[in-house]
Protein backbone atom coordinates (compact mmCIF):
# COMPACT_ATOMS: atom_id res chain seq x y z
CA UNK A 1 0.00 0.00 0.00
CA UNK A 2 1.71 3.23 -0.80
CA UNK A 3 1.77 6.26 1.23
CA UNK A 4 -0.92 8.38 -0.13
CA UNK A 5 -3.59 5.66 -0.44
CA UNK A 6 -1.82 4.76 3.67
CA UNK A 7 -2.76 8.58 4.42
CA UNK A 8 -6.38 8.27 3.09
CA UNK A 9 -7.50 5.71 4.69
CA UNK A 10 -6.04 6.63 8.11
CA UNK A 11 -8.10 9.86 7.46
CA UNK A 12 -11.31 8.01 7.17
CA UNK A 13 -10.76 5.64 9.58
CA UNK A 14 -10.16 8.80 12.19
CA UNK A 15 -13.43 9.90 10.91
CA UNK A 16 -15.14 7.01 11.23
CA UNK A 17 -14.13 6.43 14.70
CA UNK A 18 -14.83 9.60 15.55
CA UNK A 19 -18.66 8.88 14.48
CA UNK A 20 -18.96 5.69 16.63
CA UNK A 21 -17.30 7.44 19.86
CA UNK A 22 -20.28 10.00 19.60
CA UNK A 23 -23.10 6.86 18.92
CA UNK A 24 -21.26 5.25 21.94
CA UNK A 25 -21.68 8.36 23.89
CA UNK A 26 -25.39 8.67 22.63
CA UNK A 27 -26.56 5.04 23.69
CA UNK A 28 -24.79 5.18 26.90
CA UNK A 29 -26.45 8.73 27.77
CA UNK A 30 -29.99 7.75 26.56
CA UNK A 31 -29.27 4.18 28.22
CA UNK A 32 -28.94 6.01 31.78
CA UNK A 33 -31.18 8.42 31.36
CA UNK A 34 -28.41 11.51 30.92
CA UNK A 35 -29.14 14.68 29.38
CA UNK A 36 -28.39 14.23 25.45
CA UNK A 37 -28.89 16.29 22.48
CA UNK A 38 -30.19 13.02 20.66
CA UNK A 39 -33.23 10.86 20.84
CA UNK A 40 -31.86 7.78 19.14
CA UNK A 41 -28.08 6.82 17.90
CA UNK A 42 -29.21 6.98 14.18
CA UNK A 43 -29.26 10.47 14.46
CA UNK A 44 -26.03 10.66 14.62
CA UNK A 45 -25.09 11.07 10.88
CA UNK A 46 -22.06 9.11 9.77
CA UNK A 47 -18.72 10.52 7.73
CA UNK A 48 -20.04 10.69 4.45
CA UNK A 49 -17.71 8.50 2.02
CA UNK A 50 -18.95 8.87 -1.27
CA UNK A 51 -15.40 11.51 -2.16
CA UNK A 52 -12.53 8.80 -0.53
CA UNK A 53 -10.44 6.85 -2.38
CA UNK A 54 -10.03 4.65 0.92
CA UNK A 55 -9.64 1.19 1.03
CA UNK A 56 -12.01 1.53 4.19
CA UNK A 57 -14.82 3.34 2.01
CA UNK A 58 -14.74 1.53 -1.18
CA UNK A 59 -14.88 -1.83 1.32
CA UNK A 60 -18.19 0.19 3.06
CA UNK A 61 -19.65 1.06 -0.20
CA UNK A 62 -19.28 -2.23 -2.19
CA UNK A 63 -22.15 -3.62 0.23
CA UNK A 64 -23.92 -0.62 0.56
CA UNK A 65 -23.48 -0.89 3.89
CA UNK A 66 -26.36 0.75 6.13
CA UNK A 67 -26.18 2.30 9.22
CA UNK A 68 -26.19 -0.23 11.70
CA UNK A 69 -23.64 -3.10 9.92
CA UNK A 70 -21.01 -0.13 9.53
CA UNK A 71 -21.29 0.35 13.05
CA UNK A 72 -21.33 -3.47 13.74
CA UNK A 73 -18.03 -3.50 10.69
CA UNK A 74 -16.62 -0.90 13.37
CA UNK A 75 -16.97 -2.31 16.43
CA UNK A 76 -15.29 -5.51 15.72
CA UNK A 77 -12.52 -3.36 14.12
CA UNK A 78 -11.56 -1.47 16.96
CA UNK A 79 -10.08 -3.68 19.17
CA UNK A 80 -7.79 -3.99 16.71
CA UNK A 81 -6.64 -0.21 15.82
CA UNK A 82 -7.74 1.67 18.86
CA UNK A 83 -8.92 -0.44 21.62
CA UNK A 84 -8.64 2.14 24.26
CA UNK A 85 -11.84 3.52 23.27
CA UNK A 86 -13.95 0.59 24.79
CA UNK A 87 -12.49 1.06 27.78
CA UNK A 88 -15.88 2.77 29.43
CA UNK A 89 -17.33 -0.50 28.87
CA UNK A 90 -14.95 -1.69 31.91
CA UNK A 91 -17.75 0.58 34.21
CA UNK A 92 -18.67 -1.19 37.22
CA UNK A 93 -22.20 -1.23 38.62
CA UNK A 94 -22.43 0.54 41.08
CA UNK A 95 -25.68 -1.29 42.82
CA UNK A 96 -23.83 -4.68 42.98
CA UNK A 97 -20.00 -4.25 42.04
CA UNK A 98 -20.38 -6.20 38.95
CA UNK A 99 -19.81 -5.85 35.37
CA UNK A 100 -22.78 -4.24 33.53
CA UNK A 101 -24.48 -7.39 31.69
CA UNK A 102 -26.29 -5.64 28.82
CA UNK A 103 -22.06 -4.16 28.07
CA UNK A 104 -21.63 -7.71 26.85
CA UNK A 105 -17.79 -8.04 26.49
CA UNK A 106 -15.25 -11.16 27.23
CA UNK A 107 -11.77 -10.95 28.65
CA UNK A 108 -8.42 -12.45 27.78
CA UNK A 109 -5.73 -13.76 29.17
CA UNK A 110 -3.23 -11.94 26.94
CA UNK A 111 -5.39 -9.11 25.95
CA UNK A 112 -5.94 -6.00 28.74
CA UNK A 113 -8.67 -4.46 26.48
CA UNK A 114 -12.29 -4.85 25.83
CA UNK A 115 -13.16 -7.59 23.72
CA UNK A 116 -16.63 -6.81 22.50
CA UNK A 117 -19.50 -9.49 21.83
CA UNK A 118 -22.45 -10.05 20.13
CA UNK A 119 -23.94 -8.71 23.23
CA UNK A 120 -21.99 -5.61 23.12
CA UNK A 121 -23.10 -5.01 19.21
CA UNK A 122 -27.19 -5.74 20.67
CA UNK A 123 -26.10 -2.80 23.55
CA UNK A 124 -24.86 -0.28 20.88
CA UNK A 125 -27.41 -0.84 18.36
CA UNK A 126 -30.54 -1.36 20.17
CA UNK A 127 -29.90 -0.47 23.55
CA UNK A 128 -33.27 -1.48 25.73
CA UNK A 129 -35.53 -2.34 22.45
CA UNK A 130 -36.23 -5.81 22.25
CA UNK A 131 -38.02 -4.81 18.76
CA UNK A 132 -34.67 -2.94 17.64
CA UNK A 133 -32.59 -5.94 19.26
CA UNK A 134 -34.43 -8.52 17.07
CA UNK A 135 -34.30 -6.85 14.00
CA UNK A 136 -30.35 -6.69 14.14
CA UNK A 137 -30.23 -9.91 15.17
CA UNK A 138 -30.19 -11.32 11.10
CA UNK A 139 -26.94 -9.50 11.40
CA UNK A 140 -25.36 -12.38 12.53
CA UNK A 141 -27.75 -14.71 10.16
CA UNK A 142 -26.44 -17.00 7.74
CA UNK A 143 -27.97 -15.36 4.96
CA UNK A 144 -26.12 -12.10 6.16
CA UNK A 145 -23.54 -10.80 3.48
CA UNK A 146 -21.08 -10.51 6.98
CA UNK A 147 -21.84 -14.46 7.07
CA UNK A 148 -21.99 -15.32 3.15
CA UNK A 149 -18.87 -13.83 2.66
CA UNK A 150 -17.06 -14.87 5.69
CA UNK A 151 -16.22 -10.85 6.91
CA UNK A 152 -17.33 -11.33 10.39
CA UNK A 153 -18.84 -13.81 12.59
CA UNK A 154 -19.47 -14.36 16.19
CA UNK A 155 -16.63 -16.77 17.54
CA UNK A 156 -18.56 -19.78 20.21
CA UNK A 157 -17.63 -19.46 23.63
CA UNK A 158 -19.52 -22.34 24.78
CA UNK A 159 -21.54 -24.73 24.31
CA UNK A 160 -24.49 -23.82 26.72
CA UNK A 161 -23.80 -19.65 26.67
CA UNK A 162 -26.11 -17.81 24.79
CA UNK A 163 -25.36 -16.94 21.41
CA UNK A 164 -24.89 -13.50 21.34
CA UNK A 165 -22.05 -14.58 24.21
CA UNK A 166 -19.42 -14.91 21.20
CA UNK A 167 -16.97 -12.73 20.48
CA UNK A 168 -17.02 -10.51 17.14
CA UNK A 169 -14.18 -11.91 15.02
CA UNK A 170 -13.36 -9.99 12.23
CA UNK A 171 -11.99 -12.29 9.42
CA UNK A 172 -8.07 -11.59 9.56
CA UNK A 173 -8.33 -10.73 5.39
CA UNK A 174 -10.75 -8.18 6.19
CA UNK A 175 -9.08 -6.92 8.97
CA UNK A 176 -5.61 -6.64 6.66
CA UNK A 177 -7.50 -5.19 3.97
CA UNK A 178 -9.40 -2.26 6.23
CA UNK A 179 -5.84 -1.33 8.07
CA UNK A 180 -3.31 -1.69 5.56
CA UNK A 181 -4.84 -2.08 1.85
CA UNK A 182 -4.28 -5.52 1.19
CA UNK A 183 -4.31 -8.57 2.18
CA UNK A 184 -0.74 -10.57 2.84
CA UNK A 185 -0.25 -14.14 1.46
CA UNK A 186 -0.16 -16.31 4.16
CA UNK A 187 2.25 -17.45 6.18
CA UNK A 188 3.27 -21.50 5.96
CA UNK A 189 2.85 -22.63 9.74
CA UNK A 190 1.04 -25.01 11.85
CA UNK A 191 -2.14 -23.14 11.59
CA UNK A 192 -2.02 -23.03 7.75
CA UNK A 193 -0.30 -25.76 6.54
CA UNK A 194 0.54 -24.92 2.74
CA UNK A 195 2.76 -23.32 0.98
CA UNK A 196 2.39 -21.23 -2.16
CA UNK A 197 4.18 -22.72 -5.10
CA UNK A 198 5.44 -21.09 -8.26
CA UNK A 199 7.67 -21.69 -11.16
CA UNK A 200 10.17 -19.76 -13.52
CA UNK A 201 9.41 -22.07 -15.86
CA UNK A 202 6.71 -21.37 -19.37
CA UNK A 203 4.02 -22.88 -20.43
CA UNK A 204 6.61 -24.20 -23.09
CA UNK A 205 8.64 -25.82 -21.08
CA UNK A 206 5.99 -28.23 -20.07
CA UNK A 207 6.58 -31.50 -22.47
CA UNK A 208 3.59 -34.09 -21.85
CA UNK A 209 1.66 -36.24 -24.37
CA UNK A 210 -0.69 -35.12 -26.94
CA UNK A 211 -4.03 -36.60 -24.94
CA UNK A 212 -2.52 -35.41 -21.16
CA UNK A 213 -2.12 -32.08 -22.91
CA UNK A 214 -5.29 -31.97 -23.93
CA UNK A 215 -7.15 -32.63 -20.85
CA UNK A 216 -5.12 -30.37 -19.05
CA UNK A 217 -5.74 -27.61 -21.25
CA UNK A 218 -9.92 -28.72 -20.44
CA UNK A 219 -8.98 -27.41 -16.81
CA UNK A 220 -7.98 -23.91 -18.00
CA UNK A 221 -10.57 -23.66 -20.14
CA UNK A 222 -13.27 -24.30 -17.32
CA UNK A 223 -11.30 -21.53 -15.45
CA UNK A 224 -11.60 -19.31 -18.76
CA UNK A 225 -15.40 -19.54 -18.55
CA UNK A 226 -16.77 -21.12 -15.35
CA UNK A 227 -18.30 -17.53 -15.04
CA UNK A 228 -19.84 -17.21 -18.43
CA UNK A 229 -21.07 -20.78 -18.12
CA UNK A 230 -22.91 -20.57 -14.37
CA UNK A 231 -23.65 -16.81 -14.66
CA UNK A 232 -24.11 -16.28 -17.85
CA UNK A 233 -25.68 -19.04 -19.10
CA UNK A 234 -27.27 -19.59 -15.62
CA UNK A 235 -26.36 -23.06 -15.12
CA UNK A 236 -25.74 -23.00 -11.29
CA UNK A 237 -28.90 -24.59 -10.92
CA UNK A 238 -27.31 -27.65 -12.22
CA UNK A 239 -23.12 -27.33 -12.03
CA UNK A 240 -21.88 -26.76 -8.63
CA UNK A 241 -18.83 -24.11 -8.87
CA UNK A 242 -15.63 -25.61 -8.74
CA UNK A 243 -13.57 -27.91 -10.43
CA UNK A 244 -11.70 -31.15 -9.15
CA UNK A 245 -9.35 -33.37 -11.09
CA UNK A 246 -6.65 -36.10 -9.98
CA UNK A 247 -3.74 -36.20 -11.58
CA UNK A 248 -2.11 -40.11 -11.70
CA UNK A 249 1.16 -41.31 -12.65
CA UNK A 250 4.83 -42.07 -11.07
CA UNK A 251 6.88 -39.97 -9.26
CA UNK A 252 8.85 -37.03 -12.17
CA UNK A 253 6.12 -36.90 -14.41
CA UNK A 254 5.45 -33.35 -14.33
CA UNK A 255 2.07 -33.05 -12.30
CA UNK A 256 3.41 -30.60 -9.63
CA UNK A 257 4.61 -28.79 -12.43
CA UNK A 258 1.54 -28.62 -14.42
CA UNK A 259 -0.38 -27.53 -11.66
CA UNK A 260 2.01 -24.55 -11.07
CA UNK A 261 1.74 -23.78 -14.33
CA UNK A 262 -2.26 -23.62 -14.56
CA UNK A 263 -2.32 -20.96 -11.88
CA UNK A 264 0.61 -19.35 -13.89
CA UNK A 265 -1.02 -19.40 -16.62
CA UNK A 266 -4.47 -18.29 -15.38
CA UNK A 267 -3.10 -16.11 -12.99
CA UNK A 268 -4.06 -18.07 -10.02
CA UNK A 269 -1.99 -18.56 -6.54
CA UNK A 270 -1.48 -21.90 -6.31
CA UNK A 271 -1.00 -23.36 -2.68
CA UNK A 272 0.59 -26.95 -2.11
CA UNK A 273 -0.73 -28.72 0.73
CA UNK A 274 1.20 -30.21 2.87
CA UNK A 275 -0.11 -33.49 4.20
CA UNK A 276 2.93 -34.37 6.85
CA UNK A 277 1.31 -31.19 9.22
CA UNK A 278 -2.26 -32.21 8.19
CA UNK A 279 -2.46 -35.52 9.03
CA UNK A 280 -2.88 -36.16 12.81
CA UNK A 281 -3.28 -39.58 14.57
CA UNK A 282 -6.07 -37.74 16.91
CA UNK A 283 -9.79 -38.10 16.27
CA UNK A 284 -10.71 -35.25 14.25
CA UNK A 285 -7.36 -32.87 14.13
CA UNK A 286 -7.28 -33.90 10.67
CA UNK A 287 -10.17 -31.97 9.94
CA UNK A 288 -9.66 -29.18 12.24
CA UNK A 289 -5.94 -29.18 10.17
CA UNK A 290 -7.50 -29.24 6.47
CA UNK A 291 -10.25 -26.57 7.48
CA UNK A 292 -7.68 -24.01 8.54
CA UNK A 293 -6.60 -24.24 4.67
CA UNK A 294 -10.33 -24.37 3.41
CA UNK A 295 -11.09 -21.14 5.18
CA UNK A 296 -8.17 -19.47 4.00
CA UNK A 297 -8.78 -20.34 0.58
CA UNK A 298 -12.28 -18.94 0.40
CA UNK A 299 -13.45 -16.63 -2.05
CA UNK A 300 -10.12 -16.29 -3.43
CA UNK A 301 -9.65 -18.89 -6.41
CA UNK A 302 -7.02 -20.21 -5.22
CA UNK A 303 -5.77 -23.70 -7.09
CA UNK A 304 -5.38 -26.01 -4.01
CA UNK A 305 -2.80 -28.94 -4.82
CA UNK A 306 -2.94 -32.23 -2.60
CA UNK A 307 0.44 -34.24 -3.66
CA UNK A 308 0.56 -38.12 -2.77
CA UNK A 309 -3.01 -37.36 -1.91
CA UNK A 310 -3.63 -41.16 -1.37
CA UNK A 311 -2.76 -40.68 2.45
CA UNK A 312 -5.22 -38.22 2.78
CA UNK A 313 -8.05 -39.66 0.61
CA UNK A 314 -7.17 -43.00 0.78
CA UNK A 315 -9.63 -45.68 0.70
CA UNK A 316 -12.17 -46.20 3.41
CA UNK A 317 -11.40 -49.57 5.27
CA UNK A 318 -13.90 -51.69 7.08
CA UNK A 319 -14.79 -50.89 10.19
CA UNK A 320 -13.51 -53.02 12.80
CA UNK A 321 -13.00 -50.91 15.35
CA UNK A 322 -13.94 -47.13 16.67
CA UNK A 323 -10.52 -45.68 15.04
CA UNK A 324 -11.80 -47.16 12.02
CA UNK A 325 -15.21 -45.69 12.17
CA UNK A 326 -13.26 -42.25 12.82
CA UNK A 327 -10.51 -42.52 9.75
CA UNK A 328 -13.85 -43.00 7.75
CA UNK A 329 -15.76 -39.95 9.20
CA UNK A 330 -12.27 -38.40 8.27
CA UNK A 331 -12.21 -39.44 4.42
CA UNK A 332 -16.52 -38.27 4.71
CA UNK A 333 -16.10 -34.64 5.77
CA UNK A 334 -12.77 -34.46 3.61
CA UNK A 335 -15.28 -35.42 0.33
CA UNK A 336 -17.51 -32.95 1.27
CA UNK A 337 -15.08 -30.13 1.90
CA UNK A 338 -13.38 -30.82 -1.45
CA UNK A 339 -16.67 -30.81 -3.34
CA UNK A 340 -17.96 -27.92 -1.66
CA UNK A 341 -14.73 -25.93 -2.57
CA UNK A 342 -15.51 -23.29 -5.30
CA UNK A 343 -12.40 -23.25 -6.41
CA UNK A 344 -9.74 -25.88 -8.33
CA UNK A 345 -8.67 -28.61 -6.48
CA UNK A 346 -5.84 -30.94 -7.66
CA UNK A 347 -5.10 -34.61 -6.11
CA UNK A 348 -2.06 -35.75 -7.44
CA UNK A 349 -1.27 -39.96 -6.38
CA UNK A 350 1.42 -42.38 -8.01
CA UNK A 351 -1.67 -44.64 -8.54
CA UNK A 352 -5.20 -44.33 -9.51
CA UNK A 353 -6.73 -47.20 -7.21
CA UNK A 354 -4.79 -46.07 -4.21
CA UNK A 355 -7.86 -43.28 -3.88
CA UNK A 356 -11.37 -43.62 -2.96
CA UNK A 357 -13.79 -44.22 -5.55
CA UNK A 358 -16.68 -42.04 -3.31
CA UNK A 359 -13.85 -39.38 -4.84
CA UNK A 360 -12.72 -40.30 -8.19
CA UNK A 361 -16.64 -40.16 -9.31
CA UNK A 362 -16.95 -36.78 -7.99
CA UNK A 363 -13.99 -35.59 -10.05
CA UNK A 364 -14.54 -33.81 -13.47
CA UNK A 365 -11.54 -35.24 -15.12
CA UNK A 366 -8.72 -37.92 -14.09
CA UNK A 367 -5.75 -37.43 -16.58
CA UNK A 368 -3.14 -39.44 -16.41
CA UNK A 369 0.65 -38.89 -16.63
CA UNK A 370 2.71 -41.68 -18.36
CA UNK A 371 6.37 -41.61 -18.45
CA UNK A 372 7.15 -39.75 -21.20
CA UNK A 373 7.86 -41.26 -25.08
CA UNK A 374 10.90 -41.02 -26.54
CA UNK A 375 10.83 -38.44 -28.57
CA UNK A 376 9.55 -36.00 -25.36
CA UNK A 377 12.30 -37.63 -23.62
CA UNK A 378 14.53 -36.28 -26.08
CA UNK A 379 12.96 -32.64 -25.75
CA UNK A 380 13.42 -33.31 -21.80
CA UNK A 381 17.25 -33.81 -22.18
CA UNK A 382 17.61 -30.80 -24.48
CA UNK A 383 15.65 -28.56 -22.49
CA UNK A 384 17.56 -29.82 -19.53
CA UNK A 385 21.14 -29.08 -19.91
CA UNK A 386 22.60 -25.49 -19.79
CA UNK A 387 23.03 -23.77 -22.96
CA UNK A 388 26.55 -22.08 -21.37
CA UNK A 389 27.98 -26.07 -21.14
CA UNK A 390 28.85 -28.51 -24.37
CA UNK A 391 29.22 -32.16 -25.20
CA UNK A 392 31.99 -34.49 -24.98
CA UNK A 393 32.15 -36.15 -28.77
CA UNK A 394 30.61 -39.59 -27.65
CA UNK A 395 27.12 -38.01 -26.16
CA UNK A 396 24.05 -38.49 -28.51
CA UNK A 397 21.47 -37.29 -26.69
CA UNK A 398 18.71 -38.70 -28.83
CA UNK A 399 20.35 -42.34 -28.28
CA UNK A 400 20.42 -41.45 -24.34
CA UNK A 401 16.36 -40.98 -24.50
CA UNK A 402 15.83 -43.96 -26.91
CA UNK A 403 17.82 -46.01 -24.63
CA UNK A 404 16.51 -44.93 -21.22
CA UNK A 405 12.75 -45.08 -20.18
CA UNK A 406 12.80 -41.95 -17.02
CA UNK A 407 10.89 -39.72 -16.11
CA UNK A 408 11.17 -35.73 -16.56
CA UNK A 409 12.19 -35.49 -12.62
CA UNK A 410 14.48 -37.91 -13.15
CA UNK A 411 16.36 -36.94 -16.30
CA UNK A 412 16.72 -33.27 -13.96
CA UNK A 413 18.46 -35.48 -11.56
CA UNK A 414 20.76 -36.98 -14.00
CA UNK A 415 21.48 -33.35 -16.09
CA UNK A 416 22.21 -32.14 -11.82
CA UNK A 417 24.43 -34.67 -11.23
CA UNK A 418 26.22 -34.93 -14.93
CA UNK A 419 26.63 -31.00 -14.48
CA UNK A 420 28.02 -31.02 -11.12
CA UNK A 421 30.53 -33.72 -12.36
CA UNK A 422 31.99 -31.34 -15.10
CA UNK A 423 32.09 -28.27 -12.70
CA UNK A 424 34.41 -30.59 -10.23
CA UNK A 425 36.37 -31.48 -13.28
CA UNK A 426 36.55 -27.61 -14.09
CA UNK A 427 35.51 -28.53 -17.39
CA UNK A 428 32.75 -27.07 -19.45
CA UNK A 429 32.35 -30.08 -21.85
CA UNK A 430 29.91 -32.64 -20.30
CA UNK A 431 31.02 -36.47 -20.39
CA UNK A 432 29.24 -39.24 -21.58
CA UNK A 433 30.71 -41.73 -18.39
CA UNK A 434 28.77 -39.00 -16.04
CA UNK A 435 25.59 -39.01 -17.25
CA UNK A 436 25.80 -42.69 -17.51
CA UNK A 437 26.69 -42.60 -13.48
CA UNK A 438 23.61 -40.45 -12.60
CA UNK A 439 20.93 -42.71 -15.02
CA UNK A 440 22.62 -45.63 -13.30
CA UNK A 441 21.63 -44.14 -9.59
CA UNK A 442 18.28 -43.18 -10.76
CA UNK A 443 17.22 -46.36 -11.98
CA UNK A 444 18.78 -47.79 -8.60
CA UNK A 445 16.72 -45.77 -6.47
CA UNK A 446 13.63 -47.34 -8.27
CA UNK A 447 15.03 -50.65 -7.48
CA UNK A 448 16.35 -51.25 -11.05
CA UNK A 449 19.85 -52.26 -12.44
CA UNK A 450 21.48 -49.75 -14.25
Amino acid sequence: MDTVMNDNNAATLEQELDWFYRVMDTRIKLHFGHDCRYSDIDEVSPPDLDMSQSVYAQFVGHYEMDFFERLLLLLSLIPHIRPQLLDVFFTKNADNARDFTEFGGRNSHSFQGFLPTGETAMFLLAGSSLAQRLRCYDLFGADHFFHCHKILELQNSGDNDPRLNGFLALSDDVRELLMTGHINKPVFSADFPAKAVETDLQWSDLILDTVTMEQVLEIKTWIDYENVLLDELDMRRTIKPGYRSLFCGPSGTGKTLTATLLGKMTGREVYKVDLSMVISKYIGETEKNLERVFEKAENKNWILFFDEADALFGKRTAVSDAHDRFANQEVSYLLQRVEGYAGVVILASNFRSNLDAAFTRRFQSIIHFPVPKQTERLILWQQAFPEKMGFSGDVNLADIAADHELAGGSIINVVRHAVLAALKKENRAIELSDIRNGIRRELQKSGKSG
